[in-house]
């Protein structure tokens, strides 16, 4: 079992380093709202090895049979080793790549959140978001974001891939 959550979780890990690559490199120039949807849909692609990986342990190593509780733990683990590899290339790009990364968002989201809201609302909200960028807006945190948002994303699909994976 400690294989294959290690084998598909370093797969989940490789894809997500490759697809945050390849964004990197050619995706650059698109706006935050595009680039924040194609970071989901990495994850969910990276992600997708927990599914391949409690098959390959139901029908390689376990006979054809896997409980529920066990394929969940097994995808699990998984989606942590995925969402470290998603923290560490995180916390390298808000530190080493861009570290501007936190204030131009914030420019970004100030930008839209001004032609959406009227003034006085927007003051307060300007307010609020620019006291937790202070508060949270650190490389570190970020990257413990992105940790927890692939490992409940994980989860999501843990659950549903042992829903469908389990056998008795």
């Amino acid at each position: 079992m400690k294989k294959t959550i290690f084998r598909y979780g370093l797969y989940g890990f490789l894809t997500g380093l490759l697809l945050f690559l390849i964004a990197l490199v050619f995706l650059q120039n698109l706006d935050f709202s595009t680039q924040e949807i194609l970071g989901y849909t990495s994850m969910l692609v990276s992600l997708s090895f927990v599914f391949f990986g409690i098959k390959y342990y139901r029908d390689k190593e376990n006979g054809g049979t896997v409980s529920f509780g066990k394929a969940l733990l097994i995808g699990v683990l998984i989606s942590a080793i995925t969402g470290i590899g998603v923290g560490i290339m995180d916390y390298i790009y808000t530190t080493v790549i861009n570290p501007n990364f936190a204030e131009e968002y914030l420019a970004t989201s100030l930008e839209m959140m001004q032609q959406q809201l009227p003034a006085q609302e927007f003051e307060t909200q300007k307010a609020l978001l620019e006291q937790q960028m202070k508060d949270y807006g650190g490389s570190g945190f970020m990257a413990f974001i992105m940790f927890a948002t692939v490992v409940l994303m994980g989860l999501i699909i843990s659950v549903i891939s042992a829903l469908i994976l389990q056998r008795k």
